[in-house]
């Protein structure tokens, strides 16, 4: 077994159970791509078995912190299981649930999605890589679920030395699914969309925009960066008139229509925008239009901290657009996917996208992902999507918009 000594002192944050070792920590050792390593403090004392990746940054990311405990098939078989086993418990009301979420699960770099009959499975690391088969063959197991796709084709792969892939891991079919979500019916594609196909961490704040839309009467609402509609769908579910849904991809505008129409709110009042969001936003203000309802659900504007700065800017600037936007009373659902945005700078950076629009909000509900998608207390990171329910109450003068 090969062996990694890390520099005195550095030994700090594995004894607090954090997976991750960063290159700097290291005082001498080494492995292949992926493979398994002894990870000791400089004394020689024993910290965890890692997966040493040489491209990356964050060096070898840890298994197990028991000595005892060996890396094998059977580790990632009993690993599996405890987290299938734990959505089970959490009796999610989907038929589309995350089974694996990486470090929350003690598997970091893999993340397996259940939709329906299909498995959809990224691995982004190169522990989880070197693993592959074995992975696959567990997950086959343990979910009963014979068809797995693979959608290992992030950019986070290069920062492994890890090219990308896709295709079929075992079993085959088609690649569309249709899951149930709450009294919903969503369409997917496990090889187009994105992620591993879907956004099932917004599951439960869907269902809490609905409940927000009848609470609030909200008639016309306007749905930023929509993907596949399912914010549009439980505004309609909610008793919205009227959904403006706006994204970049004629693509995610199609499925939005068709999930829009397949909950049987085809007939409803619908228009959907391929455009700039940002745009679209700064054309609806100048043409004088305003809404009971919007959602923010931008994509990731910062993969890290050293982001943050620029992230904080462009998250600023739709938000003060959309407050702007609001109708009195108005509701905003305003999200941050960027791990490098705590939840901390996001309220501050809408607190200032407030006082720059002369616009009073309350903060009623603070969102996260959902149940399926948790957060480990050794490991903050883990904890990316953030989000506020806005109330606007009042406004005061702000500079005119800019063309």
């Amino acid at each position: 077994m090969k062996v990694v000594r890390l520099r005195a002192g550095k030994e700090r944050s594995l004894l607090r159970r954090h997976p991750w070792l960063f290159e700097g920590s290291i005082d001498k050792g080494g492995g292949d791509s992926g493979e398994t390593v002894r990870v000791q403090a400089g004394d020689g004392r024993f910290l965890a078995w890692g997966a040493y990746s040489p491209r990356s940054s964050i060096r070898v990311r840890a298994w197990s912190f028991d000595e005892a405990e060996r890396i094998d098939a059977a580790f990632f078989e009993r690993r599996i299981a405890a987290a299938v086993a734990l959505r089970q418990r959490l009796a999610v009301a989907s038929d589309g649930v995350r089974l694996v979420h990486a470090e929350a699960d003690g598997l970091p770099g893999l993340i397996v999605d259940r939709y329906a009959d299909v498995l959809s499975v990224q691995l982004l690391a190169a522990g989880a890589e070197r693993w592959r088969d074995a992975i696959a063959d567990a997950l086959v197991r343990i979910s009963g679920v014979g068809a797995v796709y693979e959608r290992s084709d992030s950019s986070v792969r290069a920062l492994e030395g890890l090219a990308a892939r896709s295709g079929w891991l075992r079993g085959g079919g088609a690649t569309e699914v249709v899951i149930r979500e709450h009294d919903w019916s969503l369409a997917l594609d496990v090889a187009h969309g994105h992620k591993t196909g879907f956004y099932l961490d917004q599951r439960d704040n869907r269902h809490a925009f609905a409940q927000w839309v009848r609470r609030l009467g909200c008639e016309r609402v306007l749905n930023c960066y929509c993907y596949s509609g399912g914010f549009g769908v439980a505004a309609f579910a909610g008793g919205a008139r009227h959904v403006t849904s706006v994204d970049s991809s004629a693509a995610a505008l199609e499925l939005a229509r068709a999930n829009v129409a397949r909950n049987g709110f085809g007939e409803r009042s619908a228009e959907y925008v391929d455009a700039d969001v940002n745009q679209t936003l700064r054309n609806r203000l100048k043409a004088g239009e305003s809404f009971d309802a919007i959602v923010l659900d931008p994509p990731k504007f910062a993969p890290t901290a050293a982001h943050a700065e620029r992230a904080a800017r462009a998250y600023k600037d739709i938000n003060r657009l959309a407050l702007r936007l609001l109708a009195p009373g108005g509701l905003l659902f305003t999200f941050s996917c960027s791990g490098g945005v705590g939840a901390d700078l996001f309220h501050k950076i809408v607190a200032g996208a407030g006082i720059d629009a002369g616009v009073n909000a309350a903060i009623v509900q603070r969102l996260e992902a959902a149940c399926d998608h948790p957060t480990t207390i050794e490991f903050p990171e883990g904890e990316y999507l953030k989000g506020l329910v806005l109330l606007k109450t009042t406004s005061a003068p702000a500079a005119p918009e800019a063309a």
